[in-house]
């Protein structure tokens, strides 16, 4: 049976739904308007007439997108470093948590001290890019993965839902069958923390995804740009389309502008395609984690 309202709930549901409505237009109409440029022609494009369906509807974009061996190529970086930083993050992550989480580490409460002071206070830009340098690192992966290999932020949560979803009792009883903490962690603590490990993941994989500062900072070699820089040259820089893109000559300046205005908004839709599609299947263990932080703790 429904439940009756009153006016006032009523009069509530409806600027509730009309105000989340009104949001979800504002959010949503900058990537429509992306998402119908990408597909439109350059002059449309160029011309502003493309504000919410494609017009004379156009591939170009998309061909020299992917006709370019240095999209690619940072595609493949952005996939590594991703991969490898995430796989990193929530391994220290994971484990850090674990140990502060548990009573029986007498020390917990200096090492969590010592871990919330590096969240107001930081070494800064040029110490962290001599030590970057002194440690070999410059041009590799490990430049970009390591100074941000774990986020208190992240312990903290992690260590939360430790605390307040796994009880103790479960570890006595694995205990006294003879399971060490390692295995207790594997076996029972991860399979159980799904909807955690879920949001690290997505939080991480997102930071690494859209992350292109470190890369400028710490990365001199083109060739180990990741995807966001290369989209940075593109948008940021100015550059002409034929310098970026390798364009024909035969092209007049202002068709290669007008290309490389249709190539961004392409770029965009391509380097966000890859989120998009995973986040659909973590959505359940990311609102199922996200709740029970919010119920427990």
């Amino acid at each position: 049976m429904f439940k009756r309202q009153s006016l006032h709930d009523k009069w509530f549901d409806v600027f509730n739904y009309a105000g989340l409505i009104g949001i979800a237009i504002i959010v949503l109409y900058p990537l429509v308007i992306i998402f119908s440029a990408s597909f439109s022609s350059p002059e449309a494009v160029n011309k502003g007439a493309v504000w919410l369906l494609p017009k004379a509807v156009s591939l170009q974009g998309y061909e020299r997108i992917f006709a370019n061996p240095t999209i690619w190529r940072g595609y493949g970086n952005t996939i590594l470093y991703t991969t490898v930083g995430v796989t990193i993050n929530l391994f220290m992550t994971i484990t850090a948590a674990y140990a502060l989480s548990r009573k029986q580490f007498m020390p917990r409460r200096i090492v969590s001290l010592i871990f919330v002071f590096t969240m107001f206070f930081g070494g800064g830009l040029i110490p962290t890019y001599l030590l970057v340098k002194n440690l070999g690192m410059l041009d590799t992966i490990w430049a970009l993965v390591i100074p941000n290999a774990v986020g208190m932020f992240q312990i903290i949560i992690t260590r939360t839902f430790f605390e307040t979803s796994i009880p103790d009792e479960l570890r006595e009883s694995a205990m006294i069958d003879g399971c060490s903490d390692i295995k207790y962690l594997l076996r029972i603590v991860v399979p159980l923390s799904m909807p955690i490990i879920a949001v690290l993941a997505i939080f991480y994989g997102v930071d690494h995804w859209n992350s292109y500062f470190n890369a400028l900072i710490y990365l001199g070699k083109q060739s180990a740009y990741p995807l966001q820089l290369v989209l940075r040259q593109i948008l940021i820089q100015n550059q002409t389309a034929g310098e970026i893109m390798g364009l024909d000559d035969v092209y007049a300046a202002a068709e290669k502008q007008q290309i490389a205005d249709l190539m961004k908004y392409g770029i965009i839709i391509v380097s966000s395609l890859p989120i998009i599609m995973v986040y659909p299947f973590l959505q359940r263990y990311f609102v199922k984690g996200m709740m029970i932080g919010a119920i427990k703790g």
